[in-house]
């Protein structure tokens, strides 16, 4: 069983998706950024409105940013232990260390053993406590490695260490390794190594945790850029950069957790993963910046693809921003083989890469994905903004349930946009989904609509702006939902507290304004997204209907009256539309 812990993310910039042929029924507007243009799209139900779409789903890109101010989306720190935050930490014994070119000079300090060898340093404090190493100068030949049974700090003050036949700071102490930055550091290993077990340019045996106002700079020629043998924690002023060429940006065995600070990563290897954790991933503030360009690759028997961020147990984000990018084959922005936890904070992810293939095994690319194969995921998003554009695969996939109880989704995919292989429950907040290539939002299983304000938009033929599995059902009970596609492929099942829906055939225009009206009352009013839809079934349901009542459902510039019902029309409420030549019915 691994170690589980609470952790905490995230924001995005996408560029132009590829448009749909002419002959598709959703096509973009001319091929403007039309999100970009307009700015805010919203969804209005009664007197109640929030933004759902800009223009960042569209036109947006995900890029390095060294800039230092943190955003104001915090949560409150998180700590396994609350020895693990500095100022509950003293550390008065100074042993000052100084690196100049060939050569090193240092303090030699009572209970602290050290060997120098040209201008490689081992330092071993033994029992002593209290010790603060104050690491600064410049090498190109040297190295620093640090042992001992107590907590230390090492505060980098204007340190450039590279160590061209091995790792360059290698922390082999299991206990706490207090990292405080000051000034601008750098770290970097060479493309070969005189190690053989070599994991990281920054290797830590124990809890390894930054703070400090200064910056670092850490480069994996050879393996992985910086490694935990347990869990990493960063502070708020802290700046990293890391990345590796080789393999992971940031590794841990047990844990990181983004307090704050600003953390960028970059990697370039086949399936490298920008951070990756054997356990849990929490984001509760700063800003995160992951960019994985690797392809995809096969290895122990199975296609593999990079991922920006990559968790074997359980992600959270309650604060902070997190911009994910993967442009190679198989690649993904978020992938956490367990479950997501989304409470707050901004979380922005795209792939611009294709399907990996091997024989007959493939590697997706994904926005993101929660959950394995022999896992069954959970996504629950309670908050926050999450937006996602995809290219070849999903937008947002789930292997189990995904449940949004508030926040706004925004997703933009050539495939689905937003699947579930189990149920789906949405319960609140604002979602817009479209589906290029396939559905705008596919449940697997059941799929329960009980609050928010959704707008899904599907392919043509066959694929639906709302989909329901195989002998499953939809369940409406509250909120405002429109739907367009092919067909509205899903089973609408009523149960006592259901809500009233209206069906209709016609096209809708790129950021037109959709109302249902009641005579000169407006139930609900939808802001759509950049494309037009040239024939398609709709499917509109919104609180305050009642069942047999007529409405006038208004799509732009053309309307027509339409009639509630509670019952759904022969298997399901699929319809002819879509608008395709030669489409799957």
């Amino acid at each position: 069983m691994k170690k589980i812990m609470s952790f905490a993310v995230l924001a995005v910039s996408m560029a132009v998706f590829q448009c749909c042929s002419a002959e598709d029924p959703l096509t973009d507007d001319n091929s403007t950024n039309i999100w970009d243009n307009r700015g805010d799209n919203t969804i209005i139900s009664g007197n109640s409105s929030s933004s759902v779409a800009s223009g960042e789903l569209v036109s947006l890109d995900v890029a390095i940013d060294r800039t230092t101010t943190e955003p104001a989306t915090t949560a409150a720190a998180y700590y396994p232990d609350e020895e693990d935050n500095m100022d509950n930490n003293s550390f008065t014994t100074d042993v000052n260390i100084t690196f100049n070119g060939s050569t090193v000079t240092c303090d030699q300090v009572d209970g602290v053993t050290i060997t120098v060898n040209g201008a490689h340093v081992t330092a071993d404090h033994g029992s002593a406590k209290g010790i603060c190493y104050i690491v600064s100068g410049t090498t190109t030949e040297g190295s620093l490695t640090i042992a001992g049974d107590k907590k230390y700090e090492v505060k980098l003050s204007g340190t450039d260490i590279t160590n061209p036949d091995s790792t360059a700071l290698n922390l082999l102490s299991k206990k706490r390794a207090f990292i405080v930055l000051s000034g601008t550091n750098r770290l970097a290993d060479g493309t070969s190594s005189k190690a053989d077990d070599q994991k990281a340019a920054l290797y830590c045996k124990g809890k390894l945790l930054f703070s400090g106002d200064g910056s670092l700079e850490v480069y994996g020629n050879y393996n992985n850029a910086i490694q935990s043998a347990d869990y990493i924690v960063t502070e708020k002023g802290t700046n990293i950069y890391a990345k590796s060429a080789a393999n992971h940006g940031i590794k841990a065995n047990d844990g990181v957790i983004i307090n704050g600070g600003i953390v960028n990563v970059e990697v370039s290897g086949a399936a490298a993963k920008g951070i990756n954790c054997e356990s849990n991933i929490t984001v509760n503030g700063g800003r995160t910046t992951v960019i994985a360009t690797g392809n995809g690759t096969y290895e122990d028997g199975e296609a593999k693809g990079a991922a920006a961020i990559k968790c074997d147990s359980t992600y959270t984000q309650n604060g902070g921003e997190v911009y994910l990018k993967a442009t190679g084959s198989g690649g993904k922005g978020l992938k956490t083989d367990w479950e997501a936890y989304i409470t707050g904070g901004t979380l922005y992810a795209v792939t611009t890469g294709g399907t990996y293939s091997y024989s007959r095994d493939t590697a997706s690319p994904k926005g993101i994905k929660i959950g394995e194969k022999s896992v069954h995921g959970l996504l629950n998003i309670s908050g926050g903004t999450v937006m996602v554009r995809t290219s070849g695969s999903e937008g947002i996939e789930s292997k189990g349930t995904i449940t949004v109880t508030d926040g706004s989704v925004q997703v933009l995919s050539s495939d689905d946009a937003i699947n579930s292989a189990s149920d789906m429950h949405l319960m609140g907040g604002s979602i817009v989904a479209v589906g290029t290539g396939n559905d705008g939002i596919d449940a697997n299983g059941n799929m329960y609509i009980e609050g928010g304000n959704i707008v899904a938009f599907g392919a043509g033929g066959a694929e639906s702006g709302i989909d329901t599995g195989e002998q499953y059902k939809l369940y409406i009970t509250g909120g405002s939902v429109f739907g367009i596609g092919g067909r509205i492929d899903a089973t609408y099942t009523a149960t006592t507290g259901s809500q009233p829906y209206v069906q209709a055939t016609g096209g809708v225009t790129a950021n037109s304004t959709v109302t249902l009206q009641s005579g000169s009352s407006t139930l609900a009013s939808f802001q759509m997204p950049p494309f037009n839809y040239n024939n398609g079934t709709i499917m509109v349901s919104a609180p305050g209907m009642e069942n047999g009542q007529s409405y006038t459902l208004n799509l732009g510039s053309s309307s027509q009256t339409v009639t509630a019902t509670t019952s759904a029309s022969n298997g399901g409420m699929g319809g002819m539309g879509g608008g395709m030549p030669g489409g799957r019915w």
